[in-house]
């Protein structure tokens, strides 16, 4: 599920003149059947909506007297979130001849044409107030108090976002809570204001039209609104955005040192903006630093399952999950031992809305047999990154809604996908070119799109904790031997690499100089061109002792992995 819950107006939305339906009862027991949570927000005071509805004990939270006043039934708490009314106020309205005239936690009430009394008191008085209108009803509260900052109340006590929220209303003063929903709705005989504003609207009225909602949402879910609608943009193509659904599972997948996770902190860049909680597992160390987020774990100390859920419990908390201190084979066993409760939080909370798996084929690969086990039968809002698209898991890969290809071999991830899942691929796939990606709905039925990406604002310092902290394959470290084998000393990453320099005879330490060694590994293993090129002078200077020479590398390395202000960028 997608949209959690349901937020509904009373008056004119799921009641009419004040006496809800049996049938919407029904309606509403349906919903909480289907584990979903409903919120009742309203301008009624308290004491008067339980006299009139006594089954508000079907509502998870109740958002009265227009947002100042949090009720849970279950527990019968009260909780008021704005100021108690100035008993002055209320007096020179009474003296003024305002009646009828109501006066709750902190909501005073009444009906128009008084409006133009009370707002001469308030500005007479110098107070700060706000007048809100409901169908001819004249509210009273303290500025910045409204149905919105009360609903924010109730979904941070239920720890729930408002993007998993549909609301739905008539009226004025259901316009602030409509706009934070994800999914907005008015029932036909809404105010044309909150129609002409609402992402859906309904054929039947008041709670007639509440009923067919809550229909559509438990048969579709996400499916009651367009991808485009509360999406991510993932770039143009021929002049329209191209849009990633909170629902969709993403793979994107290209040859090393492409752009995949530069497109990557792009996308997590355009969730903060659109406040979606996300979670970035990082096996490589890829995502230090990221901006809007929190990471666990280091080179040296691995990430725990209890550090994830607690910190993800926390709704405006994004999280950068650091594997670099597993090994390679640990991280499948952490990741599988991790899913199964992520994605029953997921299921309650519908949060984190987006997960972004990187070396997702080191997570969760083919070769293991329980991969079905730990998976939900879906894994929406997740984005999957990998060089290998046909070492994941094919029970992951055939979820996957969206294929995004990057680089020269963009083709070849289609063609790899396609022959993993049995898929027949498009019969045109051009080449991009530059920030160009090949974009491809697989379910769908639809063509292939050429899209341009934008770049991410920040840079992400590409692989630079693994290089300097973690462990590199016995392939891709460097070995001091000598100039007659006479050692064979393994450099797994750049700080044992400046440890084994530092202790190694000139001899030896020259001799990988003078052949070029160094900057050969620092260009093809560490993919660090910048750092290649000035070893690479060092290493052409003869007149450098090897005591100058050493210090000038080292202390280029150092520079560049030492201090993160000036780590290399991908």
């Amino acid at each position: 599920m997608y949209f959690i819950a349901l937020a509904t107006d009373y008056d004119g939305t799921l009641a009419h003149d004040g006496i809800v339906t049996k049938k919407t009862l029904a309606a509403l027991e349906r919903f909480k059947k289907s584990g979903r949570k409903l919120i009742l927000v309203t301008g009624r005071e308290l004491p008067d909506l339980k006299r009139v509805f006594p089954e508000v004990g079907l509502f998870d939270k109740v958002v009265a007297e227009n947002g100042a006043l949090i009720y849970t039934p279950a527990s019968e708490e009260e909780r008021t979130i704005s100021p108690a009314p100035d008993p002055k106020f209320v007096a020179r309205l009474k003296k003024a001849g305002v009646k009828p005239l109501s006066v709750g936690n902190s909501i005073v009430a009444t009906w128009e044409p008084h409006q133009p009394t009370v707002l001469d008191i308030i500005k007479t008085m110098g107070l700060g107030l706000d007048i809100i209108f409901n169908k001819g009803a004249v509210m009273i509260l303290p500025s910045g108090v409204n149905k919105a900052t009360g609903l924010a109340a109730a979904l941070q006590d239920l720890r729930l976002s408002p993007h998993n929220v549909v609301g739905v209303g008539d009226a004025e003063n259901d316009h602030s809570f409509l706009k934070v929903c994800g999914c907005s709705v008015a029932v036909d005989n809404a105010i044309p204001a909150v129609k002409d504003t609402a992402n859906l609207v309904m054929r039947g009225a008041r709670g007639k039209g509440v009923e067919q909602l809550i229909d559509r949402m438990i048969k579709r879910d996400h499916g009651i609104v367009s991808r485009r609608h509360d999406g991510i943009v993932l770039g143009s193509a021929g002049g329209d955005d191209v849009y990633l659904a909170p629902t969709d599972t993403v793979l994107i997948a290209g040859s090393s040192g492409i752009g995949k996770s530069t497109l990557a902190t792009a996308l997590t860049e355009r969730l903060v903006e659109g406040k979606f909680q996300f979670c970035v597992f990082d096996p490589e160390g890829d995502y230090d630093g990221l901006e809007g987020a929190v990471r666990l774990g280091d080179g040296s100390t691995p990430p725990t399952k209890a550090q994830v859920l607690d910190l993800i419990a926390k709704a405006d908390s994004n999280v950068v999950v650091n594997g670099l201190a597993l090994r390679v084979d640990e991280r499948p066993d952490f990741f599988a031992n991790l899913l199964p409760d992520l994605g029953n939080f997921r299921r309650r909370t519908a949060r984190p809305q987006w997960l972004v798996i990187d070396e997702v084929h080191h997570l969760l690969p083919k070769r293991r047999d329980d991969t079905r086990a730990i998976l939900s039968l879906e894994l929406p809002g997740t984005i999957l990154i990998t060089v290998h698209p046909e070492a994941i898991s094919i029970d992951v890969l055939r979820l996957v809604t969206a294929v995004i290809a990057l680089g020269p071999k963009a083709k070849d991830v289609i063609k790899a996908f396609c022959h993993e899942t049995g898929m027949e691929p498009p019969k045109e796939m051009p080449t991009p070119k530059g920030s160009r990606v090949l974009f491809w709905r697989p379910q769908a039925g639809k063509r292939l799109k050429t899209v341009k990406v934008a770049e991410p604002r920040q840079s992400l310092k590409r692989h630079s904790r693994k290089y300097a902290e973690g462990q590199l394959d016995e392939a891709g470290s460097f070995y001091f031997h000598g100039p007659d084998n006479a050692m064979n000393l393994r450099a797994h990453n750049l700080m044992i690499f400046a440890q084994i320099a530092e202790g190694i005879d000139d001899k030896t330490w020259e001799f990988h100089l003078r052949a070029g060694d160094y900057s050969q590994w620092f260009r093809h293993q560490i993919r660090d061109k910048d750092l290649s090129r000035e070893t690479a002078e060092a290493e052409k200077d003869k007149k450098l002792s090897a005591d100058e020479s050493r210090k000038r590398v080292l202390d280029a390395v150092r520079r560049r992995y030492t201090a993160p202000a000036t780590a290399p960028e991908e």
